[in-house]
């Protein structure tokens, strides 16, 4: 295997995973807002928010290592598309159940890039990253099982505040 095909690529997921995380900051940022209705979801959101902010932190530390930086052009783009993802939701009445079945989506998306860059640092030789990058996916996983263990109680509870009359959207 070539080991500069091999660095090049790992250098260009780790600076996509980078731009994900920003994204999915622009989406946890403008969810946060809408969930007065389910706090549990939002309390967890907040939580992964740090996580989130740390698994920057740990990317930015390799590509460092790496001799290298995060694309900034990919970084904005991505956390505007984020919001924008999010600002569409918010118009729909059922906007949590919405931005429940994205979550999940997107958790395993993560968890997908991370399983991804261990394998390209394995190839690679890079194992210092290795358990930097095991531990934002252990992150991703929990976050992906917490929004499949939520999903019927948000269902639940959407329901019972709409057969109420209630806000339930958010």
């Amino acid at each position: 295997m070539d080991q500069d095909t091999v660095r090049h690529m790992f250098i260009v997921g780790l600076r996509d995973a980078h731009a994900v995380e920003h994204q999915a900051l622009g989406i946890m940022d403008r969810q946060i807002e809408h969930l007065a209705q389910y706090t549990e979801v939002e309390a967890r959101l907040r939580s992964h928010r740090g996580e989130t902010e740390r698994q920057i932190e740990r990317l930015e530390g390799i590509l460092d290592a790496l001799g290298d930086s995060p694309s900034a052009i990919k970084d904005a783009a991505l956390k505007f598309g984020g919001s924008v993802a999010a600002l569409s939701h918010a118009l729909a009445p059922d906007e949590v159940i919405k931005n429940s079945l994205a979550n999940y989506a997107f958790e395993n998306y993560e968890a997908a890039a991370y399983k991804a860059l261990i394998a390209m640092a394995r190839a690679g030789g890079f194992e210092a990253a290795i358990p930097v990058l095991e531990e934002s996916l252990r992150e991703e996983l929990a976050m992906a099982t917490f929004l499949d263990e939520m999903l019927p109680r948000v269902i639940d509870r959407f329901l019972a505040l709409r057969s109420q009359g209630e806000q339930a959207s958010h």
